[in-house]
């Protein structure tokens, strides 16, 4: 069975940083690209940058250029969101999604397995 864990939201303060991990198991980890994706209340989900599987990145929303950073850990089958200078318009739940194609993409129906989100609040 295929499992995709978001993992690593909470409460912080603008300006203030948030890891997020992406923890995976029961698949070829290495093999997938990983999405990471956002959605925030009474708005559509939003697909923020992905990571393909050899490493190749691609931002997807401007607003979090230069602020957040993706990165993966093949030997753990993890992928990590790093979010910097959080803002208050950055508060969602964050879900992370895995592609067998292994390219990055932002066609959300492309993506084969879904996590369950984690919160993230960035007070003001």
């Amino acid at each position: 069975e295929v499992q995709l864990q978001a993992s690593g939201g909470g409460l912080v303060q603008a300006g203030g940083s948030l890891k997020l991990s992406c923890s995976a198991s029961g698949l070829t980890f290495d093999e997938y690209a990983i999405g990471w994706f956002r959605q925030a209340p009474g708005k559509e989900r939003e697909e923020l940058l992905c990571i393909s599987s050899s490493d190749g990145i691609r931002y997807y929303e401007d607003s979090v250029k230069g602020r957040f950073t993706i990165s993966r850990d093949n030997a753990k089958n993890t992928v990590y969101l790093q979010m910097n200078s959080l803002k208050p318009e950055d508060t969602a739940v964050y879900y992370c999604a895995a592609d067998r194609l292994g390219y990055v993409t932002r066609v959300p129906a492309e993506y084969d397995y879904w996590g369950q989100g984690t919160q993230v609040t960035v007070s003001s």
